[in-house]
């Protein structure tokens, strides 16, 4: 299929190389859209040799959530051309696979190029021959998910690059089992995508088209609130103030009514980041995960004395979770462990059965694994992203997945949803709040009892950003790290390295499961070999049996490294609980203190 003629180069674009400036000259013929046509040709006109490069740089491939990327022009940026290829290309999975008749779902969020993004997915896959379904309006990722399986359709595809900066857009992939395009299925489309010839409006249905189904956007909402609602049975609570935010992203067209209907009080909102606004003005980097994306929600909630605080990530498939100290009374952001483990323990006081299954990642805490021996039910434990995670129970014949969470705000607790759901999470922790409020204890009080049942674990997280062009400077950070790991670590002595880059590795933590598949990771156990417990502590002679796990790894959607630390012990009396936190928690901190040092150093070598 020809895409029009290439001409030459203006005279001003003499130095750039041959092959770049006929590449440039190709995806100039092909591209629909005159925005990144225009930007594209003034980069060849200037002779931008290093700007041109970064686009042709490759393209855009599928991580840990699909393809994400910055917009722009060329193969290397998210860009209507790149969207189109992806989708002919899964039409054509589609169709080889047989099930192309069964349709796929579109949605999209409020970010920059998304509507327009998924116009053209639905009209590529109608042109195929594919009936499609396409939101009249931006929702939440984990609606689209939930309507895959409704519906029983072979495929979803979601517009969206979740909590990335504003700059950023994706194209995320759902499979007819609801859960995310699994390896080697999405690097075979992102191949498949980067030798489509489709351009223009080529092979494009019309906007009427017959297969071409526009649904209101109410009537994908509603079947999605019934059955978050289906998995509370009505539970009278005491009035809770609750404060949300959408952080200038879609979730507020679903969560406040959804509370309401569930029987909790309308949340109150924050007005500064109430609705959806693609350049996210008071969270350049939206993610519930960094503090200052936290601060505006946090600040509210002080001003209205809230007794808990959501905050969704834009596409609201991740959630973020403050609640007052019992002591202070002040408001203190809980981590994603701590949420995950407060969700695990409610799912479990509300379902029965031997053949429940719950899952974690390889570098999430200990803390579940610990929850399922007392409970009596199964453990999975998978690599990072949703992909692995709802796709557990599928790997362990006899059981049933109950609840799936990741320490990065990532939690499944309706399993009707096979993606992480932060909509369906924030109506839980607001449930499980609103009935420890009614018998009198704290957030910090559920805690308390999970120590002293499961043992002290103290989690810290540490990320090192770099910049988007040298992206590869984390990838080159963790093999340098990989090469030569630390021996000791804030005192301790590390007693085993494992490390997935080559695939085959049992988790020490799962030793019964299949190895996990070949992931840029590196995990560490630490111990005291010694035998006196915490080492280098303010209390000396810590809790025995204390040992400390680091994990590290490139981030699949964001140009940073990621490190994951904790601490645990085994369970101590009540009175013995608050120097065991103290002293897990100053070792946690020390761990993290002395890795950013290595980190550094790594960082700066030849």
């Amino acid at each position: 299929m020809s895409c029009g003629p290439v001409h030459e180069a203006p005279s001003a674009a003499d130095g750039v190389p041959p092959a770049l400036r006929h590449a440039a000259l190709a995806w100039i013929a092909a591209d629909p859209d005159p925005e990144t046509r225009a930007a594209l040709a003034a980069l060849l006109e200037r002779g931008d040799v290093d700007a041109l490069e970064a686009c042709f740089a490759g393209p855009v491939s599928f991580g840990t959530a699909g393809a994400r990327g910055p917009l722009g022009p060329g193969p290397a940026r998210l860009n209507r051309l790149v969207v189109r290829r992806l989708t002919d290309a899964l039409a054509r999975v589609l169709h080889e696979r047989g099930d192309a008749a069964l349709g796929v779902v579109v949605g999209y969020d409020a970010r920059h190029g998304s509507a327009a993004f998924a116009e053209d997915t639905a009209r590529v896959l109608a042109g195929a021959g594919i009936p499609t379904w396409i939101a009249s309006a931006a929702l939440p990722t984990p609606v689209t998910a939930f309507t895959v399986r409704r519906l029983g359709a072979a495929a979803g595809v979601m517009i969206t690059a979740s909590h990335n900066p504003a700059a950023d857009n994706g194209y995320k992939v759902y499979d007819a089992d609801g859960a995310q395009l699994a390896p080697p299925a999405d690097a075979q489309l992102g191949e498949l995508a980067a030798r489509s010839l489709l351009c223009r409006d080529d092979g494009l249905a019309g906007p009427d088209d017959p297969l071409l189904h526009r649904v209101q956007v109410a009537d994908l909402l509603e079947p999605y609130v019934r059955s978050a609602l289906s998995l509370f049975p009505p539970d009278p609570a005491p009035e809770l103030r609750v404060v949300y935010s959408p952080l200038h992203g879609v979730g507020g067209v679903v969560v406040p009514a959804l509370l309401e209907r569930a029987g909790l009080a309308a949340p109150i909102p924050v007005p500064s980041q109430e609705r959806p606004d693609p350049d996210f003005p008071t969270a350049p980097f939206p993610n519930p995960e960094e503090p200052s994306a936290m601060e505006p929600a946090l600040r509210a909630a002080r001003a209205a004395a809230a007794e808990l605080v959501l905050v969704n990530d834009p596409d609201a498939d991740r959630l973020g979770v403050a609640a007052p100290t019992r002591r202070s009374g002040d408001l203190r952001v809980l981590t994603g462990d701590e949420v995950g483990i407060l969700l695990a323990s409610h799912v479990l006081s509300e379902t029965t059965g031997p053949d429940r299954l719950v899952a974690t990642t390889v570098v999430s805490s200990s803390r579940l694994a610990a929850l399922a021996r007392a409970e009596g039910v199964e453990y999975a434990e998978t690599l990072t992203g949703f992909k692995w995670i709802a796709r557990a129970g599928d790997r362990r014949p006899g059981t049933r997945l109950v609840f799936g969470y990741e320490e990065a705000l990532g939690y499944l607790v309706n399993p009707a949803v096979r993606d992480k759901d932060g909509i369906v999470a924030g109506l839980a922790v607001a449930r499980l709040v609103a009935r420890a409020r009614r018998d009198g204890r704290s957030v910090d009080d559920l805690l308390d009892a999970l120590d002293e049942r499961l043992g002290v674990h103290a989690t810290r997280q540490l990320s090192l950003r770099v910049s988007r062009a040298g992206e590869a400077d984390a990838a080159a950070i963790f093999e340098r790290f990989r090469a030569l790991p630390p021996r000791r670590l804030a005192g301790l002595d590390v007693l085993a390295v494992e490390d997935f880059s080559a695939g085959g590795v049992r988790s020490r933590r799962a030793p019964d499961q299949d190895p996990l598949p070949p992931h840029p990771l590196v995990v560490l156990t630490l111990g005291a070999t010694g035998g006196t417990g915490l080492a280098r502590t303010p209390a000396a002679a810590g809790p025995a049996g204390t040992s400390a796990r680091v994990a590290l790894r490139p981030s699949g959607t964001e140009a940073k490294l990621k490190c994951y630390l904790e601490v645990a012990c085994a369970p101590v009396p009540a009175a013995e609980a608050p120097t065991a936190r103290a002293a897990a928690q100053w070792l946690v901190d020390a761990l993290r203190e002395d890795l950013t040092s290595r980190l550094g150093a790594l960082r700066s070598a030849p």
